[in-house]
């Protein structure tokens, strides 16, 4: 039997979650609350049941679970409202701004009994899915340095996103997912965090940012987003022992290069505007076999199947709270790392 939802926010990541709860084959649309009541007569212009508000969706006994999809500021009370009233709460990303207030959440999560857990979506991407797989395969070797990159140009929406108070700005609009990511195929203790972040389109948040990761074995991650980019460079790059590995962007599968002997006889020299050299110059298939790794398959609505399956107790969430509260710990490194303009040496 299907789970009944019901979506607290009806913006566009709350619409986004409509639509995926009315074609899930797990869970089932209840209905919506939205603050804004433009909102709520569009929901029921299409077919969506509009609550009147929190507190009368909350009292509504046939909600099984809770999707909390309002501005980042709002999460922890209507997180913790929701699971004392009794409900699984699924909230979007960032969960909150800190990790006290997360752990406030946490704490209630413990006392309800019900389940709470992040929407961490992101993990379902292909292009992420597809670098996980080379660097777990070992296949060009143990991993050196992986580079997670999302350009755009339009600079942040004209939103609550734009503002300090409500959350917004690129760390932790962008911020949590990459580093969600990358903590996800780099399982090690963090030493190090170097942070810098611009302002170019506003004063107020961070339009981008550029974050250095230390691993405790020596390895790396560097994760950019910038938001003023009108040529993008790709979005990830990874080297390893035995080669190298990039997607260019969303859609292009991942590029192999898997090295095959290290030294070649004869180095044809590159000839440059000022001069040759042998050191830049290009590998040929003698020493290198370079390919293409299909688009691992992936489905969106994996997460929600996941998600009753913990509630029904049958399977572990797949997004913990030990590795949501990892992110937020990076996270507001990383802005005391920009803050203080100087690496910050961490136990993360």
């Amino acid at each position: 039997m299907k789970k009944n939802c019901a979506v607290i926010g009806y913006g566009g990541q709350g619409s986004w979650h409509t639509r995926q709860i009315l074609a899930s084959d797990v869970v089932a649309l209840s209905g919506i609350y939205d603050i804004d009541p433009n909102k709520s007569r569009l929901a029921e212009k299409n077919g969506i049941h509009a609550y009147k508000n929190v507190k009368e969706l909350l009292a509504d006994s046939s909600v099984d679970t809770v999707v909390i999809a309002v501005p980042n500021d709002c999460h922890k009370e209507l997180v913790i409202k929701a699971l004392e009233a009794g409900k699984n709460v699924i909230c979007e990303k960032p969960v909150e701004m800190s990790v006290a207030a997360l752990d406030e959440m946490l704490a209630a999560a413990h006392e309800s009994g019900k389940l709470f857990t992040v929407h961490q979506n992101r993990r379902w991407d292909v292009d992420f899915l597809a670098m996980k797989q080379v660097v777990q395969s070992g296949e060009i070797g143990e991993l050196i340095n992986i580079e997670s990159r999302v350009h755009g140009s339009r600079g942040i929406p004209s939103d609550w996103r734009c503002h300090k108070p409500y959350g917004g700005g690129m760390i932790l609009d962008w911020g949590v997912h990459l580093i969600d990511q990358i903590l996800q195929i780099i399982k090690e203790k963090i030493v190090g965090v170097y942070c810098t972040i611009t302002h170019i389109t506003t004063d107020e948040v961070d339009d981008g940012f550029s974050l250095s990761l230390y691993f405790e074995s020596g390895k790396t991650a560097y994760i950019e987003v910038g938001t003023y980019n009108f040529l993008s460079m790709p979005r990830f790059y990874l080297q390893c022992k035995n080669g190298s590995a990039k997607i260019e962007n969303w859609q292009e599968k991942a590029q192999v290069a898997r090295l095959k002997a290290w030294n070649e006889k004869d180095v044809l020299p590159v000839q440059t505007a000022a001069g040759i050299t042998k050191t830049m110059a290009p590998r040929d298939e003698i020493t290198l076999d370079t390919y293409e790794i299909e688009k691992p398959l992936s489905d969106v609505h994996d997460f929600y199947r996941n998600f009753c399956a913990a509630v029904d107790g049958k399977d572990e969430s797949a997004v913990k709270h030990e590795e949501v509260r990892r992110v937020m710990q990076v996270m507001e490194a990383a802005f005391a790392s920009a803050d203080h303009q100087q690496r910050l040496e961490v136990s993360i």
